[in-house]
Parts: structure tokens; C-alpha cells; sequence
């Protein structure tokens, strides 16, 4: 009862006044963001969330362990390791004792081997009880042992990061263990090992500059301070007061450094579900209806659409705001597919999508063009057009697959690479350019499929595959029809017209040996005639598979050189 009131009004009412809760002590907690004291059982079965304004609060690594781990599934590595002392720091020694005493830890960070719903990882865990989680000696060396474990046993590793950065009282002894554990984390990701980083609150300094940036996928949860200076240091040394949500998980994500953010609740599942995508164990896409529902006989279930007859019909086809996208493809045809965001340098450009997915049982990466549905839409994802920095996310999953060996798979549809201002101060020409560079020498198989528009340097950047397919009334071309007709006749006017000159279909790139495989559509493809199109598709791709997986790497970079030295 006394728990219910003080939920509704703050307070506790006892007969004739209004008071402060007298409770004992422990009972209610704080929340670190709204200031409101909570009951402290609803904030732990909350996942220490707080259940008023969604604010996080910082956890002990015991209960992230518990969070994350199988029930008795923790096996505790390299406890009691002993700080050596270097700069002879007075005080140091007895505020280590006390700490050890206060936290009943014996360092800044957990380290060990857990089960997550069965699957084995090695787990290291920073607690900012402890000298803010800053990283001495022996923060590095459980963390460098860990890592080298994780390596001999041949086990994905997750790092929680939550740091304040480099011990001071350790100097340059501790600057040392950046390098250690980065050394380290190298041999791990040489051996072909899945790394995840999860950055919790706060993660700066040293932490941030070595092993927290590091992983093959960098998660974070909301609202986490993560930065390389902390915002008191920069407000100091440049004079300017920082934006509001500057160095927070969803600024990072804007900027392109990490791939996610992972709500406490989802954490444990979202792990799981990378760890089972890595080695190859079925993951289902959450909520995917795992059959389509049949269709009467004789029913049909949207008006038949006219078949195009000729180029510019062809054109207007995959332009139609009707046809499906990327995304759309990739859910109908792969399971649990999990998008992966940013290019680790400058901006998540929504203009290209990509992640990790299976394909019955295989684990593939799946990367596509995206245009939007709506207007709204459109202009976040800039009409399908990416900027620099979509196609280095686009390459940076492509090297990521080629770590891992898995498959990759692209999807198609931009009108053009996006020819602002800003696109060319980024490095347009230079992004496309290592593309084609990268991609040619791959040692995955790499298919890619046009689906929609095919347009110039901006298609071809994700085009460099061992085979490329088109859909019938799709589109490849040198640039856009009107474009065309503008530079050749200077009258854009005869767009139709150039169209047909320039052999931009399906049917005319297969006579020209240019493409591989037309798939057909035996109306302009929507949302549905998909199911049979993405049907025939995922047929036509474990064909693919079955074809190009058994060869070796350097079979498939000299079996793609050889594909475009014939052109």
C-alpha cells in the first residue's frame, strides 16, 4: 500500500500531515536523470531503468552479469591481480584497500566466461564504482588475458565499457595498456572472432581510444556519455558550451561510430542473436510470418499492372514509387537480419542499408541502396542517392564479411551517386573508386542484383560481383536518360528517345554480356507480386551459393577479375 501511494503522489500521506518517506534505509533509490526516488525492487526488475522518465542507471558489473549471462553460467577468470604501484603515488595503495573493502571488487573490471541462452563468450565488464572504471595495469592485463583466452578457446568476446579513461596514478604505465589491449584484440580479430563492444555510461579517454571503439560491432545503450575528452575537458580548453546531446549514444549514431543502440531490455536477446548470425545457427526475424498465406484459386489480389513493351516504359518501371526496396527484398527473403549502422568516420547515410542476416542457415551480409516510401522518407534517405560516406559503411561490412567468410549480397537501386557540394568535399570520386578497388579483390562470393534503378558510378560501386543479375524492368546505364540526351543532343526533352539508344535494359545488358541472369516479372514487381518475385530470387541465390561458396578466395577474386577483363 505505503509502495503504491508513494508511486502516485511522491510522498507518503499519514493521517494529518504530508511527509518525506520514513523508510528504512535502502528501500527507495534516486534516479540519476529525473531526481525522482523510486522503489528500489520496481528499479531493479526494471533492469535498473528508472519506470518515471526511462533514464538509465549505472550498473555493478555482479548485475550486468546477471543481465546477461545464463543462471550460474559465470566462470570467473584472474581475480586478485595486484597493482604494481609504478609512480609510488602516495595514498594510492590504501585507496585501492578501501575500494576493494567499499565495492567488493578486487579492480575496474570483471572479466571471465559466460553462457548467453547457451551460446559460450568471453565477457569483460567495467565498473565505475571502482576509480570510475579508469584502466591501470591491472585493468589491462585481466583485460589482455581475457582477450588472449578468448582467442586460444575460439570464443566471441563482449566487452561493457564504462571508464573515465587512463589511471592517472599509474602515468604512463597505464597509457601502455591502450596498446596492450589493442595488440591483443588484433590477434583476436587475425583468428577470424567475433568482437562486440557495448558502451555504457560513461565511456571516455583511453577506453575510448584503444579496446572500446575496436569491435567488429559497436552497440551502445541510450543516452550514454561517449567521447574521447570528456565535456567539461573541451569546454575548457576550446571556451564554447557543447550542444545539448553532443558525445551521447544517439549522437554517435548520427555520426556513423557505432552501429546500434540496444534498449537494457533487448540486450541479452540482441547478443544472442549476433553470436547465433556468427556461426551460423537459425535466427528468425521477430515477428516474420514464416509462410505466406496461400491465395484462393482464381483470386487475384491486385489489379494486374501492364507489362512495359519497350525501354522508357522499362525506365518508368523501376523509377515507380510503387516498387519494392532493399529493405523489403531482404526481409522477404532472409532471416533475423540485423542492420548495422555508420561508416566508424563521419555520418550514417540512410541513402545505403546493411548488416548481418542468415540465409537458410548461412550467414550472410546483405547490403542495399534505399529509397523511401514516403516524401518524409525519401529526404532522410536522400532519394536513394549515397553520399561518401554510405559507401565506405557499404565497404566497411564488406571487409567485416570478408573477416568472417560470409557471402555478400547487394541490392541495387540509386539513380546516381548524390553530386552535392557536400559529396564532393567528402570524397566522392575517392569513395567509389576504393570500392571498385576493394571489391575486386574480395575473397567471399559477392552477388549483386539490380532491383530498381541502376544508375552510373553509383550503382557500379556496389556492382563488382562475381555474377550481377538484374530484374526485367529494371535499369544499368552510364547515367539517366535525360542526361543522356542532354550531353549528346543538348535536349534533355529526348529522354524517351535516348532510352532505347542506349541499351539500358535487362534483356539488351544479357545480349551485351554485361549480366548474368534477367529475373522475370511478369507484371511491374509490388508490394504483391513480391512474394513470387523474392521467391524466385531466393531460389536463383542458394544456386548462387551452391556454385561459389566451395571455391577459394583467391579463385573468386581472379574469377571477378576475369569477369570484367573480358569487357
Amino acid at each position: 500500500m505505503l509502495k503504491e501511494m508513494f508511486k502516485k503522489t511522491g510522498h507518503i500521506h499519514l493521517p494529518g500531515k504530508l511527509q518525506e518517506p520514513s523508510v528504512p534505509e535502502g528501500l527507495w533509490i534516486k534516479c540519476p536523470k529525473c531526481g525522482e526516488v523510486l522503489y528500489k525492487e520496481d528499479v531493479v526488475g526494471n533492469q535498473y531503468v528508472c519506470y518515471r522518465c526511462g533514464g538509465y542507471f549505472r550498473v555493478k558489473a555482479r548485475n550486468r552479469i546477471r543481465m546477461v549471462a545464463d543462471p550460474r553460467s559465470f566462470e570467473e577468470w584472474d581475480k586478485g591481480l595486484k597493482t604494481p604501484d609504478p609512480l609510488h603515488y602516495e595514498g594510492y595503495e590504501e585507496k585501492l584497500e578501501g575500494l576493494r573493502e567499499k565495492t567488493k571488487l578486487d579492480e575496474a573490471v570483471v572479466t571471465g566466461k559466460i553462457r548467453i541462452n547457451g551460446e559460450e563468450a568471453v565477457i569483460g565488464i567495467c565498473d565505475v564504482r571502482f576509480l570510475m572504471g579508469s584502466m591501470g595495469y591491472v585493468v589491462g592485463e585481466k583485460l589482455t588475458r581475457a582477450i588472449e583466452k578468448a582467442t586460444e578457446q575460439r570464443l566471441p568476446l563482449i566487452l561493457f565499457t564504462a571508464s573515465g579513461g587512463a589511471r592517472m596514478q599509474e602515468g604512463i604505465v597505464s597509457l601502455m595498456q591502450m596498446a596492450k589491449t589493442s595488440a591483443a584484440l588484433k590477434r583476436h580479430s587475425d583468428a577470424g572472432l567475433l568482437y562486440i563492444t557495448v558502451l555504457t555510461d560513461p565511456t571516455t579517454g583511453g577506453v575510448t581510444a584503444s579496446f572500446a571503439m575496436l569491435g567488429d560491432i559497436i552497440l551502445a545503450e541510450p543516452g550514454a556519455l561517449v567521447g574521447f575528452a570528456g565535456p567539461r575537458v573541451i569546454e575548457q580548453t576550446i571556451g564554447q558550451k557543447l550542444p545539448k546531446g553532443f558525445q551521447s549514444s544517439e549522437f554517435l549514431l548520427e555520426h556513423g561510430i557505432i552501429d546500434g543502440i540496444v534498449e537494457r531490455m533487448e540486450l541479452k536477446e540482441t547478443l544472442h542473436r549476433l553470436i547465433c548470425l556468427h556461426n551460423g545457427k537459425a535466427v528468425k526475424t521477430p515477428g516474420k510470418a514464416q509462410e505466406e498465406p496461400e491465395t484462393l484459386a482464381g483470386e487475384n489480389t491486385a489489379e494486374t499492372r501492364k507489362r512495359p513493351q519497350n525501354a522508357w516504359e522499362r525506365v518508368q518501371a523501376a523509377r515507380s514509387a510503387e516498387r519494392p526496396t532493399s529493405l523489403d527484398y531482404i526481409e522477404q527473403i532472409f532471416d533475423g537480419f540485423m542492420e548495422l549502422h555508420g561508416d566508424r568516420a563521419f555520418r550514417d547515410d540512410g541513402a545505403i542499408v546493411g548488416g548481418i542476416a542468415s540465409f537458410h542457415g548461412t550467414p550472410v551480409t546483405v547490403i542495399g541502396q534505399q529509397k523511401g516510401k514516403t516524401t518524409k522518407e525519401n529526404i532522410s534517405r536522400n532519394f536513394g542517392m549515397p553520399y561518401p560516406e554510405g559507401y565506405r559503411k557499404a565497404l566497411r561490412l564488406m571487409k567485416q564479411a570478408e573477416k568472417f567468410g560470409r557471402p555478400i549480397i547487394c541490392f541495387v537501386d540509386t539513380p546516381g551517386a548524390f553530386c552535392g557540394m557536400e559529396a564532393e568535399e567528402r570524397g566522392q570520386g575517392e569513395a567509389i573508386a576504393r570500392s571498385l578497388l576493394e571489391m575486386s579483390g574480395l575473397t567471399v562470393p559477392v552477388l549483386s542484383i539490380v532491383i530498381g534503378e541502376g544508375g552510373s558510378g553509383g550503382a557500379l560501386a556496389m556492382a563488382v560481383g562475381n555474377e550481377v543479375w538484374m530484374l526485367e524492368n529494371s535499369t544499368y546505364s552510364i547515367l539517366s536518360p535525360e542526361g543522356f540526351a542532354s550531353i549528346l543532343w543538348k535536349d534533355s526533352g529526348r529522354a524517351q528517345e535516348a532510352a532505347g539508344k542506349m541499351r539500358m535494359t535487362a534483356e539488351d545488358l544479357k545480349d551485351l554480356g554485361i549480366i548474368e541472369q534477367v529475373i522475370e516479372e511478369k507484371e511491374p514487381v509490388s508490394a504483391d507480386t513480391l512474394p513470387d518475385v523474392a521467391k524466385d530470387m531466393d531460389e536463383k541465390i542458394r544456386e548462387f551459393l551452391e556454385k561459389y561458396s566451395p571455391m577459394g578466395g583467391e579463385e573468386l577474386a581472379v574469377q571477378r577479375y576475369d569477369r570484367f577483363r573480358r569487357m
